[in-house]
């Protein structure tokens, strides 16, 4: 049953959004609070009923959300999912209307953002890559930072929706761009998380005032947004996931591979790959990113909280 935000406007682009996870479900809610007519699929019925709570509507298919849609954006978790969610008979591209726009907004691998690019092309649907950075609580706030690829103009049309997504909002070049920055991206997150949890574990051991060290860090230059938004993760021992070690495994794989293909040296990066992937070995994949605390927690010979 459809239930439409009493807000929402006719003049404004039909969304259909395809994923309501961690991330999905609070950026959906910002389109509709921003007055988008938007219409859901996720497998979670739960999920379904949290959209339509906000203002959505729930289609129990694919093809039923994309059918009328003007937009149709896509967060799910890898590039699997992508392809299972675009291509097909109960597929994306079977199914939305010639001239729509995909925007994929999930984080995979830029060959698969470029080859799905030109599969839409051939079907009349134009597409961008924009996955995004800020976690769950970007998300919420509607700060989120998102590199996009693809061309100048289909840029310019989608700019309104991502401003009601987002704060930092780039053109990064061509299909695949995006994707590529995003890798970077997750390069960075994942060794500063590591520096952190490092200094976290030494300033314990040290017997120092954790609390009040991570303050007066994060006011000089080994300061961060990631020590910012994770500072209470480490204080608390707080690993309920915003972002899970399993999407980290994942987006390391995809950072270290795209580094190889283009000769790029990660000698750091490859050494959190490692730590991140033993830490999911050793049943931690479920938990936020934060957890590479308990990590290094483990080889310091210190019983993880």
């Amino acid at each position: 049953m459809s239930t439409l935000a009493d807000s929402s406007r006719s003049d404004l682009p039909a969304i259909a959004w395809i994923g309501l996870g961690i991330m999905g479900s609070p950026m959906s809610e910002n389109l509709i609070k921003a007055g988008y007519r938007v219409t859901g699929h996720t497998l979670e019925q739960e999920k379904l009923e949290r959209l339509t709570a906000a203002g959505g509507t729930a289609a129990a298919s694919i093809a039923e959300a994309v059918a009328g849609a003007d937009v149709v954006i896509t967060m799910v978790p890898a590039s699997p999912q992508v392809e299972a969610v675009a291509y097909g008979p109960g597929g994306i591209l079977e199914n939305a209307r010639r001239g729509a726009l995909l925007i994929d907004m999930s984080s995979i691998t830029p060959g698969t953002s470029v080859e799905l690019a030109k599969a839409a092309a051939g079907k009349g649907i134009r597409v961008l890559d924009a996955p995004v950075s800020g976690g769950e609580a970007g998300a919420v706030e509607a700060v989120l930072s998102i590199m996009v690829g693809g061309e100048q103009d289909v840029f310019d049309e989608a700019l309104p929706i991502l401003e009601a997504l987002g704060r930092t909002i780039v053109l990064c070049g061509p299909h695949g761009s995006g994707q590529t920055v995003k890798a970077a991206n997750q390069l960075i997150v994942a060794v500063n998380i590591q520096a952190c949890a490092e200094a976290v574990v030494f300033l314990e051991k040290s017997g120092v005032d954790l609390r009040a060290a991570l303050d007066v860090l994060n006011g000089g230059l080994a300061g961060s947004t990631v020590l910012s938004r994770k500072k209470d993760n480490f204080l608390d021992r707080d690993f309920r996931p915003g972002f899970r070690i399993d999407l980290h495994h994942k987006d390391m794989g995809i950072v270290t591979d795209a580094a190889r293909s283009v000769g790029a040296a990660l000698p750091v990066g490859a050494v959190v790959a490692q730590l991140v992937s033993s830490l999911r070995a050793q049943g931690d994949g479920g938990l936020d990113h934060s957890a590479l605390l308990r990590a290094v927690e483990r080889l310091s010979g210190s019983p993880a909280a």
